[in-house]
């Protein structure tokens, strides 16, 4: 079998032609998203279509340098060098980026192009912790090679979100399911989704309401592993009853009138002094495996009071009015709601089948802003259906799938750890991207890989996908 011919059996074809579906079906649908009858033609570079067309080109010409070119093996040695550079491009944006929607996150080149290093920081990232993941004797549970791994995250999520790029931040947070498959251990992902849980409820009832959740699930997982779980579950669930009623107490004609704090804060007092008491009968009784659910209690606490000033003072006005619109807080059609309101009613104006390529009226009459980038599957949903929707959740499913089963194929760790980042990285933007427009998520800016309009975003899929495609190229041999 001649050479050419052995490296064409190689390549993953499966992964390529739905990269080429997706790039393909974007490239439609931008056109789509900005037609108007007697405008500039689909190949015009007047048009988004046009330059989103120079950008598919120089995606191919990389994918074939990446293949053909460059040798696997110089990604080892560039990782860090590479990820340095990341490090200084996001931090020279902090610095001379443009502001845009109120996020500097781009910085502009000769010729009036713009780059987001943001985008770049993940291929550097996802290099990086290959590198580190695949050195000799690495263990995730071990404390040093932990904190290696989560310094190299670390790092550009504290650097992106001082731009702030909230939703870049999150696409990071998908590196968590890299690492449990890498041997993070499964209660990591509980306390993460328990935290996110506690800052929802406060944001959308009260502190109040989110401390008696916080006592409650504490006090159960504590009853499973009591010598009386029933008991231990009676005493939790007999004690939290009691506390719900603290706000009706306070607003009793006798207590109103004298009382200046809030059910909150009562029912804090209450639960440190419990605290306090029960830590020190246990001390004394010697009793052992307390001390997690007491921490954990404590954690869920602090955590509660400071979602008022991480909501306030960490986020931009326009990400708070966009969680309080999707949480039902507030309800805004004509300001921070409007995007998602007219992206729904796009989606269900196409039903089944679709309005047809080049019909959807919501397009047509510009209701629905930033329809060729974050909002660019509201065009597919208004035009191609509820069947165009789903092909292309499909085109997404096999690509993650496909990446994650030959991931768990390769020989070499760091091939296995580069390819669950791919993965990771595809899922959050999809799931991000389209949750939005469908008003399950907050609109936080976020493309959709390979179909919104974007040379960036793009390139960076684009090239992190074909570096893998060539990673699982050497399996073969």
């Amino acid at each position: 079998m001649s050479p050419g011919r052995s490296i064409y059996r190689k390549l993953d074809w499966i992964l390529i032609l739905c990269y080429a579906a997706l790039a393909v079906f974007g490239w439609l649908n931008i056109y789509a998203s900005t037609y108007s009858e007697g405008g500039e033609g689909m190949l015009s570079l007047a048009t988004r279509s046009g330059n989103q067309l120079i950008w598919m080109g120089v995606a191919l010409i990389t994918a074939v340098i990446i293949l053909f070119i460059i040798s696997p093996r110089l990604y080892k040695p560039a990782a860090w060098p590479l990820y340095i550079l990341s490090a200084v491009l996001l931090t020279a944006v902090l610095i001379f980026g443009n502001e845009v929607n109120g996020s500097r996150s781009w910085l502009s080149l000769p010729g009036g192009f713009a780059v987001q290093p943001s985008e770049f920081s993940k291929i550097a990232t996802a290099l990086c912790l290959a590198r580190i993941m695949d050195g000799y004797g690495f263990k995730l549970a071990n404390t040093g090679d932990f904190l290696k791994v989560a310094l190299v995250i670390l790092i550009p999520v504290a650097l992106i979100a001082l731009e702030p790029d909230i939703g870049t931040v999150l696409v990071y947070f998908g590196l968590i399911f890299m690492l449990y498959r890498e041997g993070l251990p499964g209660k990591i992902l509980v306390l993460i989704g328990y935290a996110v849980l506690l800052f929802l409820l406060t944001l959308k009832f009260s502190p109040f309401v989110s401390m008696l959740v916080a006592t409650g699930l504490t006090g159960i997982l504590r009853a499973f592993y009591a010598r009386r779980p029933v008991r231990c579950f009676l005493i939790y669930a007999a004690a939290i009853t009691a506390a719900a009623f603290i706000p009706a107490l306070l607003r009793t004609e006798l207590l109103s009138e004298i009382n200046p704090l809030g059910p909150e804060y009562w029912l804090l007092i209450i639960i440190l002094t419990a605290a306090a008491v029960a830590a020190v009968i246990l001390i004394r009784r010697k009793i052992k495996g307390w001390w997690p659910y007491l921490l954990t209690l404590l954690a869920s606490l602090v955590l509660i009071f400071s979602v008022d000033f991480i909501f306030h003072n960490v986020l931009k006005p326009h990400h708070r009015d966009r969680i309080e619109n999707l949480l039902g807080i507030s309800q805004d059609l004509m300001g921070a709601g409007y995007n998602v309101n007219q992206s729904k009613i796009a989606i269900g104006s196409g039903g089944l089948t679709g309005k047809g390529f080049l019909q959807g009226t919501q397009t047509k009459f510009n209701f629905v802003p930033e329809q060729s980038t974050d909002f660019i599957f509201c065009t597919i949903g208004e035009e191609w259906g509820f069947i165009g929707s789903i092909g292309v959740l499909a085109l997404y499913l096999i690509m993650i799938l496909r990446i994650i089963m030959t991931a768990e194929r390769q020989k070499s760790n760091g091939t296995r750890v580069y390819g669950y980042c791919v993965a990771s990285f595809l899922f959050m933007h999809v799931f991000t991207n389209i949750g939005m427009t469908i008003g399950i998520m907050p609109v936080v800016g976020i493309p959709l890989p390979l179909i919104s309009y974007g040379g960036s975003s793009f390139l960076t899929f684009t090239i992190l996908l074909f570096i893998y495609i060539r990673f699982d190229m050497e399996r073969w041999r």
